[in-house]
């Protein structure tokens, strides 16, 4: 599946730089990292993806093999590989996969608050639920989706998230393939075995925000089994939405990580 791609770089990106792509979160999209974007693009060629269900993307089943499946055919279809890779999240469970089943076509990998692993994104199964039984009122704005998302999104942070993902007027809609999303959660919140020698010998980078536990000492062993090169860096004072919440700190990590490999 071809994701919609949001791109920006210098007029004359230098030839050897890979470019740099960001995949997002659950209920994310591309757009979620114009900053970062922004930032880089004076001297490098930046890729933001909508992954399957999200954005501007096409709708269907989804699993972490198929997301990454996803990300190379649309890499490929923009002569963008290798490429350095950043995912948050669900994104990073993600990069992570591509870069498991497509080494060659990751130059560098930087994971976001998520580890290879069985856990993270747990939240999201009740707000997931609880959308999908939310009747859609006949007509909807922007102050009165974030009354209609409070009856099941307590943080206005989040509630502000998923507002994006929402066609509003007189006949309101999901943009989001929210049903496919739904029918995929145990997929989402899992990660799938991954047999013995299989590994990433790249540059791997994983970011932790102080105050999430959606890396554990408990992930470390796997880690290092899966990335035997990987480094680890703790983002202190942020949650899950590590570049959200300090974007100047995670801006300046980024551009450490892209300039060393």
């Amino acid at each position: 599946m071809l994701l919609n791609v949001t791109e920006r770089g210098p007029e004359m990106p230098a030839n050897n730089r890979p470019p740099v792509v960001f995949l997002h979160g659950l209920f994310g999209r591309g757009r979620n990292f114009g900053f970062f974007q922004r930032s880089l693009s004076t001297t490098w060629r930046t890729l933001a993806l909508d992954l399957r269900n999200h954005g501007d993307s096409p709708h269907g089943p989804m699993d972490y093999p198929t997301l990454a499946a996803d990300v190379r055919e649309t890499l490929a279809a923009h002569n963008a590989l290798p490429a350095i890779v950043i995912g948050h999240s669900m994104g990073g469970k993600t990069a992570m996969m591509l870069a498991l089943t497509s080494p060659n076509d990751v130059h560098a990998l930087m994971i976001a608050d998520i580890a290879p692993g069985e856990g993270g994104l747990a939240h999201t199964q009740d707000i997931a639920e609880g959308l999908i039984r939310l009747p859609m009122p006949a007509t909807l704005d922007l102050s009165g989706a974030d009354k209609w998302l409070s009856q099941v999104i307590k943080d206005k942070s989040v509630r502000d998230l998923m507002a994006q993902n929402l066609e509003l007027g007189d006949h309101p809609c999901w943009r989001i393939g929210l049903s496919e999303i739904h029918d995929a959660l145990k997929a989402i919140v899992d990660w799938p075995a991954i047999p013995e020698g299989v590994r990433y010998d790249g540059p791997t980078l994983f970011v932790a925000g102080s105050e999430s536990d959606y890396i554990r000492p408990v992930n470390y062993p796997e880690m290092r089994r899966l990335f035997p090169h990987y480094r680890l860096d703790v983002i202190e004072g942020a949650g899950h939405w590590l570049h959200a919440q300090k974007p100047r700190k995670f801006l300046t990590i980024i551009e450490t990580f892209i300039n060393s490999v």
